[in-house]
């Protein structure tokens, strides 16, 4: 297993040379959310889609 600082530096050679420092970070914080979607996943920390659909339609806009 990678580790933090191997896997950022993996994220980093894969983005083009001119990647600006507003798009690493974009693609670095993206990294850590699929990360921990999938660690709640894991854990069994999810909802059915039918349940997300309810919560949505409880947001006021």
């Amino acid at each position: 297993m990678l580790s933090a600082k191997e896997r950022v530096e993996e994220i980093v050679h894969k983005l083009p040379p001119d990647a600006t420092c507003d798009e690493i970070i974009r693609e670095l914080a993206f990294e850590r959310m699929v990360e921990r979607g999938l660690a709640d996943s894991r854990a069994g920390k999810v909802i059915s889609n039918d349940e997300m659909r309810r919560r949505i339609g409880q947001w006021r806009f």
